[in-house]
């Protein structure tokens, strides 16, 4: 599909905007049928690069190359940026939903040298969805702002810590652990019900780059169960756990899929349709029953694998409690 830009990029480096038609055309796969909705793609990497969101000579990534199709079919403005710099609660007004395709602690600059978030950036993006709005993360939204610093740590990375997690782990719904080398892994649909999983079947098989999770909400509501226990590598020495869920925060509505590393996903209409209703989920467009049923349909989830010469799997459950507020 050739796509013509109704617009030139208004701002080049950090942040860039494409203005999609201003008439949609819905997607019938994915049952989105409203108006046109302003979505911020944000894909700062304070840590690792993914290839397909990095920018090469000013042109969009890979994944916003699709992102552009999709708000075609759906009547959907996306902003495409990686600066941090500019959250706070008067920019993110300015959006229906934030979808976040990050690695590391966005408050520093890492690896892309793109400017950070302050700490009150990243509270108003905490309050953002509280408040009501939408957010959404795609594979390495949950490999950001991890638990103190983790990622750089050996068995501190292998354990829960509930109340005590990061407040943007906390957010989402869960966090990175590690992953092993890509597969073909199995999927089993938890709620065909949910928008763009009608299609899916009982399960499905795909090659991805999976992701080992760990301290998952109580109150997460599974859309898939990644079966770990048929997969190869450390990394999934576990029982079955979630890898596309939803979550309620305050008035706001979290969407997350652990999918989305390859570029070949991308194009897949599996994920398409798997992001887009989860999208159009959480902005509100369409209705689901989403309660919590992660201990009911994934009660294991919170055995994590071994660290490396560990026995077996440490089955420390997440310590219950209120979380503690973000420092000022």
């Amino acid at each position: 599909m050739t796509l013509r830009l109704l617009c030139p990029i208004l701002a080049l480096g950090a942040s860039a905007v494409f203005l999609l038609p201003l008439s949609p055309t819905p997607a019938a796969d994915a049952k989105v049928t409203a108006a046109k909705k302003k979505i911020l793609f944000f894909s700062k990497s304070s840590g690792f690069e993914h290839s397909v969101i990095s920018w090469k000579k000013g042109q969009p990534s890979w994944a916003e190359k699709q992102l552009l199709e999709l708000g075609t079919k759906n009547g959907w403005e996306f902003t495409f940026s990686k600066d941090g710099s500019l959250f706070s609660p008067e920019y993110l007004k300015g959006f229906d939903a934030v979808l976040f395709y990050t690695t590391g602690d966005l408050t520093s600059e890492g690896t892309d040298k793109q400017p950070p978030m302050s700490a009150a950036g990243k509270q108003a993006l905490l309050d953002y969805v509280k408040n009501g709005g939408a957010f959404a993360g795609t594979h390495s939204a949950t490999d950001t702002f991890h638990t103190a610093n983790e990622s750089k740590k050996g068995p501190d990375r292998y354990l829960n810590h509930g109340a005590e997690a990061d407040s943007y782990v906390r957010l989402l719904g869960a966090e990175f652990i590690k992953h092993g080398a890509q597969q073909m892994a199995k999927n089993t649909v938890i709620d065909s019900k949910f928008p763009g999983m009608e299609k899916l079947g009982a399960s499905f098989d795909l090659h991805e780059e999976w992701y080992s999770l760990k301290d998952f909400r109580e109150d997460v509501h599974v859309l898939l169960l990644q079966d770990a226990p048929a997969m190869q590598g450390i990394e999934y020495q576990r029982p079955p756990y979630p890898s596309t869920w939803t979550r309620n925060e305050g008035k706001g509505r979290v969407f997350y899929t652990s999918m989305g590393h390859r570029e070949d996903v991308w194009t897949n209409p599996l994920f398409q349709d798997v992001l887009t209703g989860g999208l159009a989920w959480a902005m509100g467009l369409v209705h689901a029953d989403t309660p919590p049923n992660i201990k009911e349909v994934s009660p294991g989830a919170w055995i994590n694998p071994p660290y490396p010469g560990e026995p077996k799997p440490a089955a420390k459950p997440a310590p219950q409690g209120e979380p503690k507020p973000l420092p000022k």
